[in-house]
């Protein structure tokens, strides 16, 4: 961990748990009578308070500020600015109304997404009990200090790392720290651990952060604060920068590319109107500045905004809450997604699949803590009453089970459990196989347990009769070590030796149940002598667990989510990598890996474990990397570093994960993703993105919505830089005309198009739903750019011309049917005016077309989906109405110089549309051919 130190020195905290309790004392300087308050105040002052640190945020002031400074802000401020310069102060102050109702919008937001909680400093208990100056006293867990001497017992908060002096019957709950939910047994012997063995394999001492699920015990305090496991991850996280998202950095790209489009543009008219057409050079500097403001799209930020706002309310009922709005697209590009294993791939529910008998093997049917299910010897249902070897296996498991299942309520909907999901699974199939649990343990209660330790690796219980049931005493534990206390085994109902043969057997069974991921507890038992049940004391573990009789295999796996290998597949089609890093074991990770489908079956998987990891240089890291992996206890710091690598090699990363161990990594991914149910505060503080379900499937639907995000974005820029060429075309034919041809459209016009009648079906295309195929397509590149030569061709040399050229025709019509031709043309009164309303209404219709036809980058407008973007009909209404207010409204006519249309301009107008979605059905027609789509 963290504090591996970097001049070669042994790791602290792996040195002390070498030792034994006596030594222990000596190495902190502390005695079983604890420290003195002489002793205690000189600690704190050189190790400071046990709290964690935390980095003080951003002000909401700065937060605030930060929605109206950026790149793509600062450049509405300047387009502001350079209208107030050109006289257009209704475009400037339009520009900047834009701008301020934006960042407003952006910031609340946020605000409301990622309403930050202390969830680190939370986690921590209030209180400790300790032994100070030889009393045992109560006090803050903030004044804890190392060599002090703690009491621990059930239910309590770890606050320190703590080396256990005593204990009885531990286990403690480590899943905050290692993302594994299995019940972790300690012990206060002194273990041979190796220099580079994992802090949380160490079985003698408990971590800051975790809580004690069973027993109680002594110990002392060998690291407090940041010092502890716990801190080292709280400052792994918190040193991790927050980089600029994706779409951030992309449209901060976009943002360059407009300007230097922009002002191309504007120093290319300014040159001509000088040179060419000779014009004063105040009117060819205000005429320039025009046409920059004119290629400024000023709606495109309130377009992402609303787009990405779009997605989030979309995504929240897919059960995925969004933090930052950016973080939707984000995880649309994503390549590479890093998932945890327990509850978010599989249920977190431990289910027995099949039991093993020297007879003969079980099916069970069923999944998670709902006792419904069947025991299945081939097609057959079993019960208990079937089977003594059966009967024996169920009523050992439950007997030997200290969890307890809490059936479904009116506000928990779903099985509960208290205690050890390995347990609690043994209880379910008793009672799939007809076993009244409650009404056998009342029936003989345990009179004695001999607690499980990782020695031994097994359990036992004593009960106060036989009952029903053959034995008094059961065992569970690991099989290979259960079948050594063997020497013989139930079957038929009979109890025959052991032979080698058999042992062969039942350790060929385990290993093959193993292979495939699968965990394995043997059950045996034995009648206690009449000897030691009268003297329990004498009962003890040597005496008691040898001579026992085999019974059988319960075999138990986290069954993966339904939902997942179909998510796993989408993945795959979309070109997204998945890479399984989890706490649990290597053989486990790689069967789940399988069985799922995460990986390509046709290449080789490999799994990396953490103590693989460690020695790994980082070229053979990315070469691990490139092909098919899954990591197994994973430390955190390795959890960011597999991360980090990834990133270098160009990966867009999205990481899964409920733990405090997974905080570092989701802060450093380019999108976090915490569980909502299972995920602790600390892991939701860091993520950019909340599964309320834990369901993987539903990160699937947010990348199809993050896709749909960016090809939004890209489906506005079209259509607001199309209807930009035929904005510039009069200005272009003034040019080169020498000003015989008069501006086809007036600067007033061209902002009426700009932020009147573009802005609403634009929006509409923001809040498009993601298109068929959307999920068949590879991530986009980290180099890709949302312009790019085949959106400006398609902009400009497609759309735009089609616009320019009707829009240039009309102008010329509306003239010749005055009765003016070139070079008469008039650049004044009701005729120019006129004609210009006619340009301006034609290019409005032809936006009308280019909306539906944009909607689709290749499929067909003519589908069962075409109305339900109901904000485009509702745009094109608008721009109509538009339309027909400001040519038939005394004052507006005024304001943006119009006139009337008349009835024949209205049939033109009307004709325009069929024809241009025509031509472009046919275009995507030919692409469809062209491309096997």
């Amino acid at each position: 961990m963290a504090d591996k130190k970097e001049n070669g020195q042994n790791d602290q905290t792996i040195e002390i748990a070498r030792l034994q309790p006596a030594e222990i004392y000596q190495r902190l300087a502390s005695r079983d009578q604890g420290l003195t308050t002489a002793e205690v105040e000189k600690r704190q002052k050189q190790f400071g308070k046990n709290i964690l640190e935390k980095k003080s945020g951003e002000s909401l002031f700065t937060k605030l500020i930060k929605n109206f400074t950026g790149l793509m802000a600062i450049m509405l401020w300047a387009a502001g600015l350079i209208a107030f310069v050109a006289q257009l102060t209704e475009l400037g102050i339009a520009i900047w109304l834009v701008n301020i109702i934006n960042g407003c919008f952006s910031f609340w937001q946020e605000y409301q997404a990622g309403k930050a909680t202390d969830a680190l400093q939370n986690m921590l208990p209030a209180h400790s009990r300790v032994i100070r100056d030889g009393k045992e006293i109560k006090i803050l867990s903030a004044d804890l200090v190392p060599g002090d001497v703690v009491k621990l017992e059930e239910g309590d908060d770890v606050p320190a790392d703590i080396r256990l002096i005593t204990s009885t019957d531990v286990a403690v709950d480590q899943s905050s720290l290692t993302g594994e939910v299995t019940p972790v047994h300690k012990q206060s012997g002194a273990v041979k651990a190796k220099a580079d063995t994992n802090h949380f394999d160490l079985d003698n001492i408990v971590f800051s952060g975790t809580s004690m699920m069973k027993g109680n015990a002594t110990g002392l305090v060998v690291k407090t604060g940041m010092q502890t496991d716990f801190g080292q991850i709280a400052a792994l996280t918190q040193n991790v920068h927050e980089d600029l998202s994706p779409l951030q950095r992309e449209l901060n790209t976009l943002t360059k590319q407009i300007t230097v489009l922009a002002v191309s543009i504007g120093v290319v008219f300014f040159v001509v109107a000088i040179y060419f057409v000779h014009y004063p050079l105040v009117k060819s500097f205000v005429f320039a500045l025009g046409m920059i403001v004119a290629f400024i799209p000023e709606g495109l930020e309130p377009t992402v905004t609303l787009s990405l706002a779009g997605a989030v309310q979309r995504m929240a009922r897919h059960n995925a809450l969004v933090k930052r709005l950016s973080s939707v697209e984000t995880l649309g590009s994503a390549s590479v997604i890093c998932s945890d294993k327990t509850g978010t791939l599989t249920k977190n529910e431990m289910t027995v699949q099949h039991l093993w008998t020297p007879e003969r093997d079980y099916t069970v049917t069923g999944e998670g803590y709902d006792t419904h299910g069947s025991i299945m010897a081939g097609p057959n249902d079993q019960t208990y009453h079937d089977n003594e070897s059966l009967k024996e296996l169920l009523l050992g498991g439950a007997f030997a089970d200290d969890a307890r299942i809490v059936a479904p309520t009116k506000d928990h909907p779903r099985y509960q459990i208290l205690g050890d999901p390995t347990e609690a699974c043994l209880e379910v199939v008793a009672r799939k196989g007809g076993v009244a649990v409650e009404k056998e343990q009342a029936a003989t209660p345990r009179v004695k347990e001999l607690p499980f330790d990782s020695e031994r690796k097994m359990m036992t219980v004593i009960l106060k009769e036989k009952g029903t049931h053959r034995f008094d005493v059961y065992t569970k534990g690991a099989p290979n070590c259960v079948i050594e206390k063997c020497t013989t085994y139930l079957n038929q109902g009979k109890i025959v030796p052991l032979t080698a043969e058999l042992k062969k057997q039942v350790m060929a069974a385990n290993d093959g149940y193993a292979k495939h991921g699968l965990r394995v507890l043997a059950v045996a038992g034995r009648i206690l002598p009449a000897e030691l049940r009268q003297n329990l004391d004498a009962a003890t573990i040597a005496a008691v667990e040898q001579g026992l009789t085999f019974i059988g295999l319960s075999v138990m796996m986290d069954p993966p989510r339904s939902e997942v290998m179909k998510a796993a597949t989408e993945c795959r089609n979309a070109h997204i990598k998945i890479i399984m890093v989890t706490g649990d074991y290597s053989l486990t990770a790689k069967s789940i890996a399988r069985q799922i489908g995460l990986t390509d079956p046709d290449k080789p998987l490999v799994a990396v474990t953490g103590e693989q990891l460690k020695t790994m240089s980082d070229d053979e890291l990315r070469q691990v990397l490139s092909g098919e992996v899954v990591f197994a206890r994973m430390a955190p710091e390795q959890k960011y570093r597999i991360v980090d690598m990834l990133q270098q090699m160009g990966k867009t990363v999205a990481v899964t994960g409920d733990g405090v161990n997974d905080a570092p990594a989701l802060k450093k991914a380019d999108i976090g993703v915490a569980m909502g149910e299972t995920g602790t505060d600390v892991a939701k503080e860091a993520a950019d993105m909340i599964l309320t379900d834990d369901n993987f499937a539903s990160i699937v639907t947010a990348i199809r919505e993050g896709r749909g995000v960016y090809a939004n974005i890209r489906k506005f820029l079209l259509y607001i830089l199309n209807s930009n060429m035929p904005e510039a075309i009069p200005s272009v034919f003034f040019l080169l005309s020498g000003g015989r041809i008069p501006l086809a459209l007036t600067v007033m016009e061209i902002l009426f198009i700009d932020l009147g009648t573009d802005m609403l079906p634009a929006l509409g295309l923001g809040r498009e739903n993601p298109e068929p195929g959307t999920m068949h397509q590879p991530p986009r590149s980290r180099h890709s750019h949302l312009i790019n030569r085949a959106l400006l061709g398609k902009a400009f040399g497609w759309y735009g011309l089609w616009s320019s050229i009707i829009a240039m025709g009309g102008f010329f019509i509306a003239n010749y049917l005055h009765g003016h031709v070139y070079p008469d043309l008039p650049a004044s009164g009701f005729d120019y005016r006129q004609a210009t309303t006619l340009a301006l209404g034609l290019i409005i219709f032809c936006q009308v077309a280019n909306v539906l036809n944009i909607r689709y980058q290749f499929g067909t407008m003519f589908n069962r989906h075409f109305l339900t973007n109901s904000m485009i009909f509702i745009g094109i209404a608008f721009e109509i109405v538009l339309l027909i207010c400001v040519s038939y409204v005394p004052l507006l006519q005024d304001v943006f110089g119009t006139e009337a249309l008349y009835r024949q301009d209205w049939l033109m107008l009307v004709c325009v549309p069929l024809p241009l979605i025509l031509i472009d059905e046919l275009r995507r027609w030919v692409i469809r051919r062209h491309r096997n789509l």
